[in-house]
């Protein structure tokens, strides 16, 4: 492994160290037993969630490359996972408040499950199978376990300001932490113990069966409002009127997709981009490098947004800055990817 590795990911992790311990504790509220103890068990079963979907980033490509697929190939592979999420992500939402939000959570588990089983096949139409799945997996996990988490905060009659420390312990812990802690697991797996690169989709079905047991035991079924139920058709009239009587809703969609298709590409290209004579990288620990530079550009969007900042002003440096660092791979080395994934950060706060 290359000396830059360990320098940038050392660096990397003192710096962010340095700054989420030099958070203040004054804002700390005082909050029940019985509250703690449902933060606790949820922030558990997301961070076992987030787990399973985070291990299965560093070797996707890489998997692929190793069954003989070509670029080609491969990206198709990952446009089927995007559509379908895209697709099912219109309408989960919706079911899960018909069907039930906790059996929307097991259903997550188990589609993911299935996508992590489909790995082990170097059949093309089977692993299109699971990136389908994959993508109905994805459009679970960012709706029905927060929608569960927020009706069943308040059918237990909780403090709702208590709910944001549920929110923060569980991106802290699921978007951060476990996402650094699983690119080296994953590289461990697979590199280091010589499992190879199917290793960390078997851990990761094997977190998301942990957490899925302890859904089916712990946690209780809730629903949406039946007051509030449309058809989809009426959801998307609604949404459409909303987008036509404000401009700025149109062109905040813009930006925000424009943002997210550029990282998507980086998701797709990185592992090609970093090995393009198929040398051998450690795609586990250079993953967890990019998450620890997502987690500072978090950490420094906290601090900007607390001292009040506008939005718009320093946004365009952070779009300004992740262009060029988009830019730089093509024309000097690959290494600016570090800055892009901070910037990544920094607007997913």
């Amino acid at each position: 492994m290359e000396v830059f590795y360990y320098v940038v990911f050392g660096a990397l992790a003192a710096i962010v160290a340095g700054l989420e311990l030099g958070k203040s504790g004054k804002d700390r509220v005082a909050t029940t037993s019985a509250f703690n103890s449902f933060k606790n068990n949820y922030v558990l079963v997301y961070s076992l969630m987030m787990s399973g979907d985070w291990l299965q980033g560093p070797y996707v490509y890489y998997l692929y490359s190793q069954y003989g697929f070509d670029k080609g190939d491969i990206g198709r592979l990952f446009i089927a996972g995007f559509g379908s999420s895209m697709l099912f992500g219109t309408i989960v939402g919706s079911l899960a408040d018909k069907q039930g939000r906790k059996r929307a959570c097991i259903t997550y588990c188990i589609s993911y499950i299935l996508s992590c089983i489909t790995k082990h096949s170097p059949e093309y139409r089977v692993l299109m199978i699971g990136r389908i799945l994959g993508g109905i997996a994805t459009s679970l996990l960012f709706s029905a376990f927060e929608s569960w988490l927020v009706a069943e905060h308040n059918k237990r009659g909780f403090d709702p300001q208590w709910l944001s420390i549920t929110f923060s312990k569980a991106i802290f812990l699921g978007n951060g932490l476990i996402a650094i802690v699983s690119g080296l697991f994953a590289n461990l797996l697979a590199e280091n113990l010589g499992f190879g690169p199917v290793a960390p989709f078997d851990a990761a079905a094997c977190f998301l069966a942990i957490g899925m047991a302890v859904i089916m035991s712990s946690w209780s079924e809730n629903y949406g409002d039946p007051s509030d139920s449309k058809d989809l058709m009426a959801q998307f009239k609604v949404a459409a009127k909303a987008i036509a009587s404000d401009e700025k809703i149109a062109l905040l969609g813009a930006i925000q997709s424009l943002f997210e298709g550029s990282m998507y590409t980086f998701v797709f290209l990185w592992t090609p981009a970093l090995s393009p004579n198929e040398e051998d990288i450690p795609h586990g620990f250079i993953f967890a490098t990019f998450m620890l530079s997502s987690m500072l550009g978090s950490s420094v969007a906290s601090r900007l947004l607390a001292r009040k900042l506008k939005v718009e002003g320093y946004m365009q440096i952070v779009f300004s800055i992740s262009a060029v660092t988009l830019v730089l791979p093509v024309v000097t080395n690959v290494r600016a990817c570090l800055v892009s994934h901070y910037c990544s950060g920094i607007l997913r706060l």
